[in-house]
Parts: structure tokens; sequence; C-alpha cells
């Protein structure tokens, strides 16, 4: 049996339509189709209470600088994504383009202005790459994988400035750093800056994520480490100074230093002699020295 309706969002079914209705009914029936409700919408379902949000995954930054991308590229092959190149830096590169053909990785040879808008600056020494990130580690992870004996690991207190994060990592790398720890609020991450800057020593030296700061003094002291804040003055002069062989050094902002509870809480406190003729040197011309000294004291 055929049933008449009518077409579809026309309004409530009433019967075939040959069948009358009065005015009234028709009248009836426009109001209800006006006065209709939408469909209720599906609750929004709350996390549940104290349920961390779901984590996003790293996103693919910018690398550049022709060191700090082919040492990315020696470390992590497996983390690349994208080449930009000039066509002078083909020879340079040909290991990297063959892996790209190797693994479908897009390639591009590009103009200098083009690599100036992605690298977001003028150094970028004719390559950029679209890469993941290295995934920093938790200070347990760090401290389980960490070999016996001498260790030398730096802790940037207040640092901010990416320029002098990859001027560290360069030092640290150059004299055999265990780690750079960065506490849970810092700004700094390798970023491509600090990766051109650092010549090829973000990919040597482990970023290593701490949590609170208490907590964290204690894990390394309960290593081995002995914590040395550096400070302007009223510290040990650090040529004379026997440095402990498993060494924490805590290196403060420019302006402030380490934070004076941290100061406190640490074994000893060294400074670099000078002629005063300046307040203090840059933070990361310090690390260099610092860093310097224990390894000459180390291997001299």
């Amino acid at each position: 049996m055929n049933e008449h309706r009518p077409p579809r969002g026309a309004g409530p079914y009433r019967g075939p339509p040959s069948q009358h209705r009065d005015k009234r009914e028709r009248e009836r029936d426009r109001q209800a189709a006006g006065a209709r409700p939408s469909p209720p919408r599906a609750p929004q379902r709350p996390a549940p209470e104290g349920e961390p949000a779901a984590p996003k995954g790293p996103r693919e930054q910018r690398l550049y600088g022709l060191n700090a991308c082919l040492a990315m590229f020696a470390r992590r092959p497996g983390d690349l994504r994208k080449v930009w190149l000039l066509e002078s830096r083909i020879p340079k590169l040909k290991d990297v383009l063959a892996h790209c053909v190797k693994h479908r990785l897009g390639y591009s040879v590009v103009g200098e202005d083009d690599l100036q808008k992605l690298a977001a600056s003028s150094h970028h020494e004719g390559v950029v790459f679209g890469a993941m990130p290295a995934p920093e580690l938790s200070l347990s992870g760090w401290l389980r994988e960490l070999p016996p004996g001498p260790q030398l690991a730096l802790w940037l207190d207040g640092v901010g400035n990416p320029h002098n994060l990859g001027a560290i990592l360069r030092s640290a790398a150059h004299f055999g750093v265990a780690g750079l720890l960065l506490p849970k609020d810092s700004p700094l991450a390798i970023s491509g800056a600090a990766a051109r800057v650092a010549e090829g020593g973000a990919e040597q030296v482990p970023l290593v994520r701490l949590g609170r700061a208490d907590n964290s003094l204690a894990q390394l002291q309960s290593a081995g480490f002995t914590a040395a804040a550096t400070v302007v003055r009223g510290g040990q002069p650090l040529y004379g100074t026997a440095l402990p062989e498993r060494l924490l050094l805590l290196m403060g902002a420019e302006q402030s230093g380490v934070d004076p509870l941290l100061a406190d809480a640490t074994a000893l406190r060294l400074q670099v002699p000078g002629t005063g003729a300046v307040e203090s040197l840059n933070v990361a011309a310090a690390t260099a020295l610092f860093v310097g000294e224990w390894w000459r004291q180390r291997h001299a």
C-alpha cells in the first residue's frame, strides 16, 4: 500500500493530501512547525576530577645552521621531516638528500629570501630542517642511565636567553657535561636559534626537566653530586679550589643570580676571580670557565 507523505521538512504528517483540513487546523500546523524545539545537545562530559588533560604531541620545529643540522641528522635521522637548502649546499648535504629520497621525505632547493623566512633569521647558513624536537628527560630517568664516576651537571636557574643557552650547550659539549638541568617552569628549550649557536652541542648534551627544586636537589645529592652555587662575590675562588668529582653547578641569571634559597642549600659557593672592572661575566662566558676548570682538574 502506498503511503502519501509530504516532502521532508514540510511539517507534521496529517494524512493524505486529498484530506480536507480547515483554517484552524492549518494555523495549528504552522504554529507547531515554528515552535518545534531543536533536538537537545548532548551534554559535555566533564573530565574526571584530578585527571590530567591528554598530552599534546611534540610539534615539528625549524632547525638551521649547517653544523646544527648535520649534528641533528647524525644523531636523530629518524626525526627529520623536511629539508630546504641553497643550491650551493647540495655537496655538503648529499647524504641528507639521499636519506630524503630513500625515505620519501620532501626537500626543496630554494633561494636566500625563502630560507630567511623559513628560519626567521638571516643566520641560516644555507639550510633549514623541519624536524621533531629531541625529547627532554626526567631527572629520575637521566640519573638511572648515568654512569658511575666523575660527572658534571649544569642547573640553569633563571636563565632565559636562547643564545645564552646555545653558547652554554656548546661549552658543555666541549667539556663533557653530562646533562643540562632546567627548572620545571623554565621557558628554555632547544630552538632554532639555540641549536645554531650551539654548533652541534645541542645534540650532545641531554636536557633534563626538573620537578620541585628541593626534591631535585635531594635526588642529585643522593646520587653523589656536590652542589655548588656560582656567585659574583663572597664565594671561593674557582682557581685553587679542588672541585668534586661529581659536581652540580648552579648557574644563575645575570641580573639576579642563583635564587638565594637554592644557593643556601648548596655545599659550595664559587666565583670567578677578576679585576672587578665589570660587575660580572655573561652567564655563558662564566659557564665556560667553570666547566673548563672542572675538566682541567680531571685531565691535567
